[in-house]
Protein backbone atom coordinates (compact mmCIF):
# COMPACT_ATOMS: atom_id res chain seq x y z
CA UNK A 1 0.00 0.00 0.00
CA UNK A 2 1.69 3.19 -1.07
CA UNK A 3 4.75 1.45 -0.88
CA UNK A 4 4.43 0.62 2.89
CA UNK A 5 4.93 -2.96 3.22
CA UNK A 6 3.01 -4.00 5.61
CA UNK A 7 2.63 -6.39 8.76
CA UNK A 8 -0.53 -8.61 10.25
CA UNK A 9 -0.56 -8.76 13.63
CA UNK A 10 -3.09 -11.27 13.70
CA UNK A 11 -3.73 -13.77 10.86
CA UNK A 12 -4.49 -17.44 11.98
CA UNK A 13 -2.81 -20.04 10.38
CA UNK A 14 -3.75 -19.95 6.85
CA UNK A 15 -2.72 -23.73 6.06
CA UNK A 16 -5.61 -26.26 5.37
CA UNK A 17 -5.06 -27.31 9.13
CA UNK A 18 -5.38 -24.30 10.24
CA UNK A 19 -8.51 -23.29 8.68
CA UNK A 20 -10.20 -25.84 9.19
CA UNK A 21 -9.60 -26.49 12.78
CA UNK A 22 -10.28 -22.63 14.02
CA UNK A 23 -12.83 -22.11 11.58
CA UNK A 24 -14.90 -24.96 9.46
CA UNK A 25 -14.68 -27.33 12.40
CA UNK A 26 -15.13 -24.93 15.24
CA UNK A 27 -18.89 -25.35 16.02
CA UNK A 28 -19.46 -21.78 17.44
CA UNK A 29 -17.02 -20.04 15.01
CA UNK A 30 -18.40 -21.31 11.80
CA UNK A 31 -22.41 -20.65 12.98
CA UNK A 32 -20.92 -16.99 13.60
CA UNK A 33 -18.67 -16.56 10.82
CA UNK A 34 -21.18 -18.47 8.36
CA UNK A 35 -24.77 -18.30 9.63
CA UNK A 36 -24.55 -15.13 11.22
CA UNK A 37 -21.94 -13.02 9.09
CA UNK A 38 -22.22 -14.58 6.08
CA UNK A 39 -18.04 -14.91 5.59
CA UNK A 40 -17.97 -18.71 4.61
CA UNK A 41 -17.01 -17.69 1.39
CA UNK A 42 -13.32 -16.74 3.31
CA UNK A 43 -12.86 -19.54 4.95
CA UNK A 44 -10.07 -20.44 1.91
CA UNK A 45 -6.46 -22.37 3.01
CA UNK A 46 -3.37 -21.81 0.60
CA UNK A 47 -0.27 -23.41 0.87
CA UNK A 48 2.81 -21.43 2.31
CA UNK A 49 4.00 -20.59 -1.08
CA UNK A 50 0.87 -19.15 -2.53
CA UNK A 51 0.13 -17.59 0.83
CA UNK A 52 3.37 -15.88 0.20
CA UNK A 53 2.92 -15.27 -3.20
CA UNK A 54 -0.38 -13.34 -2.16
CA UNK A 55 1.63 -11.52 0.66
CA UNK A 56 4.29 -10.11 -2.33
CA UNK A 57 1.26 -8.98 -4.23
CA UNK A 58 -0.31 -7.20 -1.90
CA UNK A 59 2.81 -5.50 -0.65
CA UNK A 60 2.55 -7.48 2.84
CA UNK A 61 5.72 -8.32 4.77
CA UNK A 62 4.89 -10.50 7.32
CA UNK A 63 1.76 -11.85 8.96
CA UNK A 64 1.48 -13.16 12.95
CA UNK A 65 -0.10 -16.59 13.05
CA UNK A 66 -1.13 -18.03 16.61
CA UNK A 67 -0.72 -21.78 17.92
CA UNK A 68 -4.09 -20.78 18.92
CA UNK A 69 -4.98 -22.34 22.66
CA UNK A 70 -9.25 -21.66 23.03
CA UNK A 71 -11.46 -23.63 24.88
CA UNK A 72 -15.10 -23.86 24.78
CA UNK A 73 -17.15 -22.12 27.68
CA UNK A 74 -20.50 -24.70 27.38
CA UNK A 75 -18.69 -27.92 26.73
CA UNK A 76 -15.25 -27.23 28.84
CA UNK A 77 -13.25 -28.88 26.64
CA UNK A 78 -10.47 -27.41 24.25
CA UNK A 79 -12.12 -26.39 21.04
CA UNK A 80 -8.77 -25.14 19.06
CA UNK A 81 -5.23 -26.81 20.21
CA UNK A 82 -2.78 -25.58 17.18
CA UNK A 83 0.56 -26.82 18.56
CA UNK A 84 3.39 -24.32 18.45
CA UNK A 85 5.26 -27.40 16.80
CA UNK A 86 2.47 -26.73 13.44
CA UNK A 87 3.33 -22.96 13.75
CA UNK A 88 7.35 -23.77 13.74
CA UNK A 89 6.34 -25.66 10.45
CA UNK A 90 5.14 -22.61 8.59
CA UNK A 91 7.86 -20.22 9.79
CA UNK A 92 10.28 -23.07 8.91
CA UNK A 93 8.83 -22.77 5.04
CA UNK A 94 9.08 -18.43 4.85
CA UNK A 95 10.96 -17.67 8.04
CA UNK A 96 10.99 -13.97 7.19
CA UNK A 97 7.09 -13.66 6.33
CA UNK A 98 5.75 -15.93 9.31
CA UNK A 99 5.97 -14.64 12.65
CA UNK A 100 4.63 -17.28 15.50
CA UNK A 101 3.04 -16.28 18.53
CA UNK A 102 2.49 -19.02 20.98
CA UNK A 103 -0.81 -19.46 22.08
CA UNK A 104 -1.38 -20.27 26.06
CA UNK A 105 -3.15 -22.51 27.76
CA UNK A 106 -3.61 -21.12 31.51
CA UNK A 107 -4.19 -24.19 33.17
CA UNK A 108 -1.54 -26.15 31.54
CA UNK A 109 1.04 -24.11 34.68
CA UNK A 110 4.96 -24.83 34.76
CA UNK A 111 4.78 -27.16 31.89
CA UNK A 112 2.87 -24.77 30.10
CA UNK A 113 5.42 -21.79 30.77
CA UNK A 114 8.05 -24.61 29.68
CA UNK A 115 6.09 -24.96 26.53
CA UNK A 116 6.07 -20.82 25.68
CA UNK A 117 9.88 -20.75 26.42
CA UNK A 118 10.42 -23.41 24.11
CA UNK A 119 8.66 -22.06 21.47
CA UNK A 120 10.45 -18.95 21.63
CA UNK A 121 13.83 -20.14 22.01
CA UNK A 122 13.75 -23.32 19.87
CA UNK A 123 11.21 -22.07 17.29
CA UNK A 124 12.08 -18.55 17.13
CA UNK A 125 8.20 -17.34 18.25
CA UNK A 126 7.94 -13.42 19.12
CA UNK A 127 5.18 -13.26 20.85
CA UNK A 128 2.50 -14.37 22.99
CA UNK A 129 -1.36 -15.08 22.48
CA UNK A 130 -4.43 -14.66 24.74
CA UNK A 131 -7.51 -15.99 24.20
CA UNK A 132 -9.43 -15.73 27.71
CA UNK A 133 -13.24 -16.15 26.77
CA UNK A 134 -13.60 -19.98 26.72
CA UNK A 135 -11.60 -20.77 29.60
CA UNK A 136 -14.04 -18.65 31.50
CA UNK A 137 -10.69 -16.36 33.05
CA UNK A 138 -10.48 -12.78 33.09
CA UNK A 139 -7.42 -11.24 31.30
CA UNK A 140 -5.52 -10.56 34.92
CA UNK A 141 -6.76 -13.74 36.55
CA UNK A 142 -4.48 -15.00 38.22
CA UNK A 143 -3.85 -18.49 36.10
CA UNK A 144 -2.00 -16.34 33.57
CA UNK A 145 0.42 -14.72 35.39
CA UNK A 146 3.12 -17.06 35.41
CA UNK A 147 2.83 -16.82 31.35
CA UNK A 148 3.00 -12.67 31.87
CA UNK A 149 6.33 -13.00 33.24
CA UNK A 150 7.81 -15.47 31.44
CA UNK A 151 7.36 -13.08 28.31
CA UNK A 152 8.48 -10.40 30.25
CA UNK A 153 11.69 -12.58 30.88
CA UNK A 154 11.87 -13.08 27.42
CA UNK A 155 11.21 -9.49 26.54
CA UNK A 156 8.32 -10.31 24.28
CA UNK A 157 4.69 -9.09 23.75
CA UNK A 158 1.32 -10.81 24.58
CA UNK A 159 -1.69 -10.13 22.23
CA UNK A 160 -4.86 -10.63 23.56
CA UNK A 161 -8.28 -10.98 21.82
CA UNK A 162 -9.43 -7.93 23.76
CA UNK A 163 -13.38 -6.58 23.81
CA UNK A 164 -16.19 -9.14 23.48
CA UNK A 165 -16.71 -12.62 22.56
CA UNK A 166 -18.36 -13.52 19.38
CA UNK A 167 -18.49 -17.36 20.05
CA UNK A 168 -21.29 -17.91 23.58
CA UNK A 169 -18.28 -17.29 25.75
CA UNK A 170 -18.58 -14.99 28.75
CA UNK A 171 -17.34 -11.47 27.17
CA UNK A 172 -16.38 -9.44 30.51
CA UNK A 173 -13.36 -11.92 30.28
CA UNK A 174 -11.68 -9.32 27.43
CA UNK A 175 -12.95 -5.99 28.88
CA UNK A 176 -9.56 -3.67 27.95
CA UNK A 177 -10.07 -2.08 31.61
CA UNK A 178 -8.27 -5.60 32.78
CA UNK A 179 -4.96 -4.76 31.21
CA UNK A 180 -4.58 -1.81 33.01
CA UNK A 181 -3.70 -4.42 36.40
CA UNK A 182 -1.01 -6.22 34.22
CA UNK A 183 0.82 -2.77 32.57
CA UNK A 184 0.98 -1.84 36.32
CA UNK A 185 2.50 -5.01 37.16
CA UNK A 186 4.11 -5.82 34.24
CA UNK A 187 5.61 -2.45 33.50
CA UNK A 188 8.66 -3.60 31.19
CA UNK A 189 5.97 -6.20 29.13
CA UNK A 190 4.28 -4.98 26.08
CA UNK A 191 0.84 -5.68 25.84
CA UNK A 192 -1.22 -5.35 22.63
CA UNK A 193 -5.27 -5.54 22.81
CA UNK A 194 -6.37 -6.61 19.74
CA UNK A 195 -9.70 -6.61 17.79
CA UNK A 196 -10.28 -2.65 18.98
CA UNK A 197 -11.67 -3.79 22.16
CA UNK A 198 -15.09 -3.44 21.06
CA UNK A 199 -17.44 -2.74 22.31
CA UNK A 200 -15.35 -1.02 25.02
CA UNK A 201 -13.45 0.92 22.34
CA UNK A 202 -12.65 4.02 24.65
CA UNK A 203 -11.56 1.71 27.76
CA UNK A 204 -9.15 0.04 25.14
CA UNK A 205 -7.87 4.01 23.84
CA UNK A 206 -7.63 4.99 27.48
CA UNK A 207 -5.24 2.06 28.35
CA UNK A 208 -3.13 2.66 24.92
CA UNK A 209 -3.09 6.39 26.01
CA UNK A 210 -2.32 5.76 29.63
CA UNK A 211 0.23 2.81 29.73
CA UNK A 212 3.68 3.13 27.66
CA UNK A 213 3.30 -0.54 27.38
CA UNK A 214 0.18 -0.84 26.03
CA UNK A 215 -0.83 -1.15 22.13
CA UNK A 216 -4.03 -1.92 19.82
CA UNK A 217 -4.39 -4.15 17.30
CA UNK A 218 -7.69 -3.78 14.80
CA UNK A 219 -8.16 -7.61 13.88
CA UNK A 220 -11.36 -8.96 13.70
CA UNK A 221 -12.93 -5.86 12.52
CA UNK A 222 -13.03 -4.42 9.01
CA UNK A 223 -11.64 -0.99 9.04
CA UNK A 224 -15.09 0.35 7.51
CA UNK A 225 -16.16 -0.41 10.45
CA UNK A 226 -13.97 0.69 13.20
CA UNK A 227 -15.19 3.14 15.85
CA UNK A 228 -14.68 7.12 15.17
CA UNK A 229 -12.91 7.12 18.37
CA UNK A 230 -10.05 4.75 17.09
CA UNK A 231 -9.66 6.55 14.02
CA UNK A 232 -9.14 9.68 15.49
CA UNK A 233 -6.92 8.37 17.64
CA UNK A 234 -4.49 6.49 15.40
CA UNK A 235 -4.32 9.52 13.87
CA UNK A 236 -3.71 11.85 16.09
CA UNK A 237 0.41 12.59 16.48
CA UNK A 238 1.70 12.71 20.21
CA UNK A 239 -1.26 10.18 21.12
CA UNK A 240 -2.36 7.70 18.72
CA UNK A 241 0.46 7.34 15.82
CA UNK A 242 2.92 4.56 17.54
CA UNK A 243 0.35 2.96 19.27
CA UNK A 244 -2.04 0.80 17.15
CA UNK A 245 -1.12 -1.87 14.75
CA UNK A 246 -2.81 -3.45 11.49
CA UNK A 247 -4.38 -7.09 12.16
CA UNK A 248 -7.06 -8.99 9.86
CA UNK A 249 -7.73 -11.85 11.79
CA UNK A 250 -7.69 -13.83 8.52
CA UNK A 251 -9.90 -15.25 7.12
CA UNK A 252 -12.69 -13.19 8.68
CA UNK A 253 -10.64 -10.33 7.20
CA UNK A 254 -9.53 -10.69 3.30
CA UNK A 255 -6.57 -9.09 3.76
CA UNK A 256 -7.14 -6.85 0.24
CA UNK A 257 -10.22 -5.87 1.88
CA UNK A 258 -8.74 -4.46 4.67
CA UNK A 259 -6.09 -2.59 2.94
CA UNK A 260 -8.46 -0.79 0.59
CA UNK A 261 -10.45 -0.20 3.21
CA UNK A 262 -7.12 1.70 4.87
CA UNK A 263 -7.05 3.59 1.86
CA UNK A 264 -10.01 5.18 1.74
CA UNK A 265 -9.91 7.01 4.95
CA UNK A 266 -8.24 10.08 4.92
CA UNK A 267 -4.85 9.45 7.51
CA UNK A 268 -1.81 11.34 7.80
CA UNK A 269 1.07 9.24 5.67
CA UNK A 270 3.09 9.06 9.34
CA UNK A 271 -0.31 7.52 10.48
CA UNK A 272 -0.61 4.87 7.79
CA UNK A 273 3.16 4.10 7.86
CA UNK A 274 2.91 3.60 12.00
CA UNK A 275 -0.65 1.64 11.60
CA UNK A 276 0.60 -0.77 8.75
CA UNK A 277 4.40 -1.21 9.64
CA UNK A 278 5.99 0.74 12.42
CA UNK A 279 4.50 -0.38 15.36
CA UNK A 280 4.38 -4.14 14.49
CA UNK A 281 8.79 -3.68 13.93
CA UNK A 282 8.81 -2.59 17.13
CA UNK A 283 6.48 -5.34 18.74
CA UNK A 284 7.98 -8.10 17.01
CA UNK A 285 11.43 -6.78 16.70
CA UNK A 286 11.64 -6.70 13.14
CA UNK A 287 14.65 -5.15 10.96
CA UNK A 288 13.30 -2.24 10.10
CA UNK A 289 15.51 -2.59 7.03
CA UNK A 290 14.19 -5.85 5.93
CA UNK A 291 14.25 -5.87 1.23
CA UNK A 292 10.71 -7.04 -0.47
CA UNK A 293 11.61 -10.06 -2.54
CA UNK A 294 12.32 -9.45 -6.21
CA UNK A 295 9.40 -11.29 -7.51
CA UNK A 296 7.14 -8.77 -5.59
CA UNK A 297 4.18 -7.62 -7.95
CA UNK A 298 5.12 -10.43 -10.61
CA UNK A 299 1.99 -11.63 -12.33
CA UNK A 300 2.91 -15.25 -10.47
CA UNK A 301 1.96 -12.94 -7.64
CA UNK A 302 -0.61 -10.95 -8.55
CA UNK A 303 -2.70 -13.96 -9.96
CA UNK A 304 -1.99 -15.62 -6.20
CA UNK A 305 -3.86 -12.56 -4.70
CA UNK A 306 -7.06 -12.38 -6.85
Amino acid sequence: MNGIWAIDAWCNPFDERGIRDIFIDNEEVYFMMGEQWGRTGNMKSFTVPEFVARMDALEIQAVACPSLKQATFRKRAMAVDIEHEHIASLIEQAPDRVIGMAGIDPLSGMAGVRHLERAVREYGFKAAHVHPFGWGLPLNSREWWPFYTKAAELDIPVLFQAGHSAEFMPSACGKPILLDDIAIWFPELNLVGAHTGWPWCEEMIAMAWKHPNVYIATSGHAPKYWDPKLVRFLNARGRGIGKVCWGTDYPLIDHAEGLSQIAEYDLKPEAVQSLLRDVAVKLFKLDPNWTPPASAGSSASLAAAE
